[in-house]
């Protein structure tokens, strides 16, 4: 995937194997470079991890003591949280090349860190999504805004499913 910049996903002691998985199949499906964890529940439970499409061949999954040390000189810091005076995500501008860092199911990203951030940005929603949801309408905020020019004919093509042969009839006015 063609993106200006690239965008890495950190993850705040998540708990989930199911979300860590849904987290890189976002990550393969959006461009993402790599993806960090802090803590150690998802350790615990990565026996039961769930990355259908075997992504983190492709993109690393990491564990991290600290995020703060990861950004490199160019990156800036977004954390993605529901926190008093967050930008909204649809008046946000990503940076070229972003760390996003994202909070656990069950809590938030340490004050220590959002006061090291850049920028910190929610979604607004009616109550909480949950992790790997949160981390699929960022990135792909990002990717809408970012304006790539893409064949979207071969785009579907390369990303369907081999089971998945649909073609579409619509008149072109109505698709629009």
């Amino acid at each position: 995937m063609e993106n200006k910049g690239s965008a890495a996903i950190a993850l705040c002691n998540p708990k989930s194997p199911s979300n860590v998985g849904a987290v890189m199949r976002a990550a393969g499906c959006y461009g993402a470079a790599a993806v960090y964890y802090s803590g150690t529940r998802f350790e615990r439970a990565a026996k039961y991890h769930l990355d259908t499409r075997n992504i983190s061949a492709q993109i690393p999954l990491t564990a991290v003591e600290s995020f703060t040390q990861l950004a490199g000189k160019h990156q800036k810091l977004v954390c993605v949280e529901l926190a008093e005076g967050a930008i909204p995500l649809p008046g946000f501008t990503h940076p070229e090349d972003a760390l996003y860092i994202f909070g656990p199911e069950d809590g938030s990203i340490d004050q220590s860190v959002v006061d090291l951030a850049d920028a910190v940005v929610y979604i607004p929603t009616i109550g909480c999504m949950n992790l790997a949801a949160t981390v699929n309408v960022l990135l792909y905020d990002r990717m809408a805004k970012q304006n790539n020019p893409i064949d979207h004919g071969e785009r579907i093509k390369q990303s369907r499913d081999v089971n998945n042969r649909l073609v579409c009839k619509a008149e072109p006015a109505l698709q629009n």
